[in-house]
């Protein structure tokens, strides 16, 4: 054997959790912000575009893991590219055979999925290096930050641009809808607002976490 070899290191709470808090694709690593703001506009939407790209991520996770050892360096960004495609290919015929208004609600952008960073990023940097169970555990928590991501900014811009939340009336007639919230302007203003409210958190939970006098 090998002296180099090494045993894989054992599938943990943060394989998972952290793609939910400390490597955040939207909210940490600014990953994958066009389909956070362009279709962020109703929490459903941004909900289904949430788990079309960890569809997509998880698939293409796996697949890129199992082939890590076969895919030579020189073509491996090509690669991944296709494999990334082929999963993309899929939701996109599976979401328009379910629900043609959501299709046309996402549009191109789900084609776009093929070129999110976050996607392609995270098959570079763990898929490609890590054995299949890690990068599996790991798509699902990257996956899941990324349609948390999603969802928090179309909440807020569904309640306050139509008054509702996943189509549900919250307010009565008298609520005026704040139209502003589901143009693109709103959507810039609530990820800003969800920056600096994620980074003020990870900031006070990082300075509880310290060492004293450090």
């Amino acid at each position: 054997m090998s002296a180099t070899a090494r045993a894989p290191k054992p599938i943990n709470r943060q394989t998972f959790t952290e793609g939910l808090w400390k490597e955040n694709p939207v909210f940490v690593m600014l990953l994958g912000l066009c389909p956070a703001l362009a279709v962020s506009n109703t929490a459903v939407n941004a909900l289904a575009m949430g788990v079309a790209s960890t569809f997509v991520l998880l698939g293409s996770s796996l697949l890129i893991s199992l082939l890590r050892d076969f895919i030579p360096k020189q073509v491996r960004i090509a690669s991944y590219i296709i494999i990334i495609a082929t999963f993309v290919t899929s939701v996109d015929y599976l979401i328009h055979a379910l629900s043609l208004e959501l299709y046309n609600e996402l549009g191109a952008f789900i084609q776009l999925i093929v070129v999110n960073c976050a996607i392609l990023g995270r098959a570079e940097a763990y898929a490609s290096k890590h054995p299949v169970g890690h990068a599996v555990v790991n798509g699902i928590g990257m996956g899941g930050g990324f349609t948390l991501a999603l969802v928090l900014v179309g909440a807020v811009r569904e309640i306050l641009g139509f008054g509702t939340l996943f189509g549900v009336t919250l307010f009565g007639e008298q609520f005026q809808p704040w139209s502003v919230f589901i143009l693109p302007p709103g959507g810039f203003f609530v990820l800003s607002l969800w920056l600096v409210l994620f980074a003020y958190v990870r900031r006070r939970r990082d300075r509880k976490e310290a060492p004293h006098g450090a």
